[in-house]
């Protein structure tokens, strides 16, 4: 899909975004490149389970989730934060709308292969991609909260927000994904200084988390971007929203965050 990009963000990052930011995404869209944006949530998530009582575990990453978990789940990404993202846009004085996966059977889902284990998790099947060309065509950013719907339109699931983002960017096809972080990118160590690494392949990370140079809190927002990579989209660049005009920086220029090519 032309004139579009996918970008991936988590809700709390998006949520400390300065203005300047949402403003950047105006922009964009003034010149008749549209984001289409894909969101998280989890550290919303487990706040508000914690305030219901509802216990909840990760398994490899993954959120266990059962009906009762599914219907916060499902409340916090689709309800608080997606709307909180498009009033954000809105402000900014560009144009959003805010979606789940369930609506219009825009990301349809099935049972993950360890669902004995995480439960109510699903993997993509499919992407409604003319659903996102029609709203990018009207001049409207799609904001998707990932919730999926299975192929009979019943069970709901809840998706990684990385995969659903990396699906969604291979169904529209597009190459290039950008995550938006509160890193400036993967640092490696050189001559005891730290240093954003321009580019790096996925065999490259894997060896960089087994020797321990990417380490802590690093490792998963490293995971999700591979994450990312799947289908039609050949790499991803990890960025620091808060960098001025970061996006048209990207796209214009390059040279900012890391380059995550697949090999």
């Amino acid at each position: 899909m032309k004139d579009c990009f996918v970008m991936k963000c988590g809700g709390s990052t998006l949520a400390a975004l300065p203005d300047a930011f949402f403003e950047d995404l105006r922009i964009l869209q003034e010149q008749g490149l549209i984001p289409v944006i894909v969101h998280g949530g989890g550290p919303a998530i487990s706040d508000t389970l914690g305030k219901l009582g509802i216990e909840t575990e990760f398994v490899n990453g993954l959120r266990r989730t059962d009906e009762r978990v599914l219907d916060v789940v499902e409340m916090v990404l689709a309800g608080q934060i997606n709307k909180e993202i498009v009033r954000k846009i809105q402000r900014s004085g560009a144009k959003a709308i805010g979606l789940s996966g369930v609506d219009g059977h825009l990301i349809q889902a099935e049972p993950v292969k360890n669902a004995h284990e995480v439960g109510l998790v699903g993997d993509v099947t499919n992407v409604n991609g003319e659903l996102v060309q029609g709203i990018v065509t009207m001049g409207y950013m799609p904001v998707i909260a990932p919730v999926g719907i299975g192929a009979d339109g019943g069970q709901r699931y809840n998706i990684n927000a990385d995969t659903a983002a990396g699906a969604v960017a291979s169904h529209i096809g597009v190459e290039r994904m950008i995550v938006v972080t509160d890193v400036p990118g993967i640092l490696k160590t050189v001559d005891g200084e730290k240093r954003v690494l321009p580019s790096v392949t996925v065999r490259e990370i894997d060896e960089m988390i087994e020797s321990g140079e990417i380490y802590g809190g690093m490792i998963p927002k490293v995971r999700a971007a591979v994450q990312c990579i799947q289908g039609k989209v050949r790499e991803v660049v990890i960025v620091n929203g808060s960098e001025p005009a970061v996006l048209s920086r990207v796209l214009r220029e390059g040279g900012i965050g890391t380059r995550i090519v697949r090999n």
